[in-house]
């Protein structure tokens, strides 16, 4: 990343963003991601590093990012979603 007040295009900073979902979303199914985590940090939570506060509130974090993400990208199917990256990675 860099640092505040350096000149970024908007164009830019989609396109990164645009290779960044493309890549997550077809290389790993990111629509199961939520359910996989909640999997295994209930397995942490019952465990005495579970225990950590910090920890805690870092994966529900994770849980949360990855919903909204899943969430933002249903409506669409897989087709739909990689038109719209290839578009914009060609802009």
């Amino acid at each position: 990343m860099q640092k505040e007040n350096e000149k970024t295009t908007e164009t830019a900073v989609m396109t990164a963003m645009a290779k960044f979902l493309s890549e997550i979303w077809f290389e790993e199914e990111i629509r199961e991601q939520p359910e996989h985590m909640c999997e295994i940090f209930e397995a942490i939570l019952v465990t005495q590093v579970g225990d950590y506060m910090d920890l805690r509130i870092k994966m529900i974090n994770c849980i949360r990012t990855i919903n909204k993400l899943a969430e933002a990208l249903e409506p669409f199917s897989d087709l739909e979603i990689k038109k719209a990256y290839q578009k914009m990675l060609n802009t």
